[in-house]
């Protein structure tokens, strides 16, 4: 359970699965959708964890420059699939490509997470990392799971708990990382805040 902020907690995302989990573990916030451009920011010479860092910070920081007393979360999920960065899917037919690829060999689902307030200069920066195991679609399957379009805004092409279940043979690491917010590094962050130990930065 999340200790008392003096200020109020906003989300800065639109995903309906990052509110369920923040909802779920006991916490008190509203919900602004950030104005950031994330086709402005370049994958080119950059790791996902660090790419998936810097869109959460942005996200937050776009969303605090109204709100400044308030602490602002942001979070970004990306895919990195043998070194390459794999977003959210443009088109079915892009999410067609994806989800070929994804579902023939491991991947890892990053989620950065960066929680900011304006007032006191608070900034963390963090992300987490799962591995996923999938299991191997036929061309049918395939056919069906872009058919129902699950895949529309999501990281990889896929959301674990939804059409993207029965194709996964197991994952190591945090199962909330893939649903788009890790819990147990979110709780991580606020206890840094808690303690003052500020500010943290990660390798952005």
């Amino acid at each position: 359970m999340p200790e008392e902020h003096p200020a109020p907690i906003i989300l800065a995302s639109a995903s309906p699965r990052r509110r369920q989990l923040l909802s779920e573990a006991g916490y008190a916030f509203t919900v602004v959708r950030p104005n950031i451009d994330e086709s402005a920011f370049s994958t080119e010479g950059i790791k996902a964890a660090a790419y998936a860092r810097r869109l959460a910070l942005a996200k937050a920081k776009s969303v605090a420059q109204t709100y400044p007393d308030c602490l602002v979360i942001g979070a970004d999920t990306v895919v990195d699939f043998q070194g390459r960065i794999i977003g959210k899917p443009a088109d079915a037919k892009d999410a067609e490509a994806i989800t070929k690829k994804l579902f023939s060999a491991p991947h890892k689902v990053i989620t950065g997470i960066a929680i900011v307030r304006l007032r006191d200069n608070t900034e963390l920066v963090e992300s987490d990392s799962t591995t996923v195991y999938p299991k191997r679609m036929t061309a049918e399957q395939i056919a069906e799971h872009i058919k129902g379009g699950s895949w529309r805004d999501k990281a990889g092409a896929y959301a674990i708990k939804e059409t993207g279940d029965e194709f996964i043979e197991r994952i190591e690491g945090s199962l909330t990382n893939v649903m788009g917010l890790p819990m147990g590094l979110l709780e991580q962050m606020w206890r840094s805040i808690n303690e003052r130990k500020l500010p943290f930065h990660k390798g952005l």
